[in-house]
């Protein structure tokens, strides 16, 4: 398999150096089409906040588990 040697220093598929993306798309005038600055992918994963009691009301709603039941 070929590596693809990436200078973007923020992508999050770089991995060493290189490209760790599966499937990899270079656009002549623009460049790696690939490219995600980790930036972006931090904010999107940090700016939903868990809330855990509403978290805990929902799995209790589910009635996943009934500890009458028997296995």
């Amino acid at each position: 398999m070929p590596r693809i040697r990436c200078f973007y220093e923020d992508c999050i598929f770089l991995d060493e150096g290189y490209c760790s993306a599966a499937v990899v798309e270079i656009d002549p005038n623009e460049g790696c089409l690939t490219y995600k600055p980790a930036s972006e992918y931090l904010e999107a994963d940090t700016a939903e906040e868990w809330d855990d009691d509403l978290l805990a009301e929902e799995l209790e709603a589910d009635d996943l588990w009934d500890e009458d039941e028997e296995l």
